[in-house]
């Protein structure tokens, strides 16, 4: 009986339930159902074996506890994913680091990028060198005030020769207004504000926003 009652289910589901359930995959009710329409048409002079109701009632249980494994777990993950993004938040104000101080440059263009200073300073001099360390461009820094600061690179080097396609280093070194030497490179910005999108923490680093996961250090 339990062949029939599958080959009904199974036509009644490509039928009108087609959209209901188009995977045709049994859940925890549909189980239930079964085992009672088995009783329901059973034969009275031959009826189901004890053994066999207990093996069913057996799975049921199993499905409901796989069921209720997979609700704790998604629970669990959204309690995860909150904590993550309470712990975005409360990083605002403190400084990342990505973990890489190099911006691209395309050769013949002009290419922008952008430097943390923490403190107000006096003097300070930008360095661009290659990957193998040698020193492409410097230029001079004037006193101005501690923040995030833009600037563009003209894509020559201290000679004025144009600068090949590829990716280059910068870093700067400074004097504070107590006369103290500090450093700093692209890369390390303060996190000024914090995004969600589609469930992904995004901080705002200088100008850009970027995902959390892409940051290499937070101090």
């Amino acid at each position: 009986m339990i062949n029939q009652v599958n080959t009904t289910q199974n036509t009644t589901a490509q039928t009108g339930n087609a959209k209901v359930n188009p995977n045709g995959i049994l859940k925890k009710n549909d189980f239930l159902k079964l085992l009672l329409v088995e009783l329901q048409y059973q034969d009275p002079t031959q009826p189901m074996n004890t053994e066999k109701i207990l093996n069913q009632t057996s799975q049921l249980a199993t499905l409901e506890a796989s069921n209720n494994t997979t609700k704790t777990l998604e629970q669990l993950s959204k309690s995860l994913q909150a904590s993550k993004q309470f712990s975005a938040i409360s990083a605002i104000g403190k400084t990342a680091n990505m973990g890489d101080n190099t911006i691209v440059h395309k050769k013949g263009e002009k290419t922008g990028f952008e430097l943390y200073f923490k403190n107000d300073f006096q003097s300070g001099t930008i360095t661009i060198t290659d990957n193998n360390g040698n020193v492409i461009k410097t230029q001079t820094l004037s006193a101005d005030t501690k923040g995030v600061k833009s600037f563009t690179w003209d894509g020559l080097d201290d000679a004025g020769n144009v600068v090949k396609d590829g990716t280059y280093r910068v870093s700067a070194t400074y004097t504070d207004t107590n006369g103290k030497a500090r450093r700093t490179q692209v890369g390390v910005y303060p996190i000024e504000g914090v995004r969600f999108d589609n469930g992904q923490a995004l901080v705002k680093l200088g100008s850009n926003y970027v995902p959390l996961s892409k940051v290499y250090e937070i101090f």
